[in-house]
């Protein structure tokens, strides 16, 4: 396939079940296989104390960078399929789970239905998301939002912790 047909995607990855660190290397290896799609670049792993339902194990967070061709709803659909193969349950929302995987940038898009939202709705808000982010995309443009400098620098009160892996 023509190397343009490929846009350019971030995804966030979070877990706080069943081997959390194991749960996000396995899926930055099943975004590496999605159809039509290239891994780029992997964030270091961060670890992060949850936010809404507190009353849970700490989360370890990540952000992958992919072209794909893959449209956003298909793309979307994969990493669902991605979620329910690695046993996440949707309980209630911020319950504790084996996989979390958001799109939060397609190209330079900004894209709302009822099934989706691009720019993710929540990333300027969460330093889990940002630091990562800006870890493997410096020069990263959030579409109607702020430098993720600053962005980041707002959400200074949030506890984040890089991991060392083997």
């Amino acid at each position: 396939m023509n190397k343009k047909y490929f846009k350019p995607v971030f995804i966030a990855l979070g877990s706080n079940l069943k081997n959390p660190v194991s749960q996000i290397q396995q899926a930055f290896n099943a975004l590496a296989k999605l159809p039509g799609t290239h891994l780029v670049k992997c964030s270091s792993l961060y670890k992060s104390s949850p936010i809404g339902k507190i009353d849970q194990p700490d989360f370890i967070n990540a952000v992958a960078q992919i072209e794909t061709s893959l449209q956003p709803h298909d793309l979307l659909t994969a990493l669902l399929d991605i979620e329910h193969q690695h046993g996440r349950i949707r309980k209630s929302l911020n319950a504790p789970r084996t996989l979390d995987l958001d799109i939060l940038l397609y190209e330079n898009q900004q894209y709302c239905d009822e099934e989706l939202t691009i720019p993710h709705p929540r990333m300027t808000q969460r330093a889990f998301v940002l630091q990562p982010l800006l870890e493997i995309a410096p020069d990263c443009y959030i579409p109607g939002y702020d430098d993720i400098n600053k962005l980041l620098t707002a959400c200074s009160e949030q506890q984040l912790e890089r991991i060392k892996t083997s």
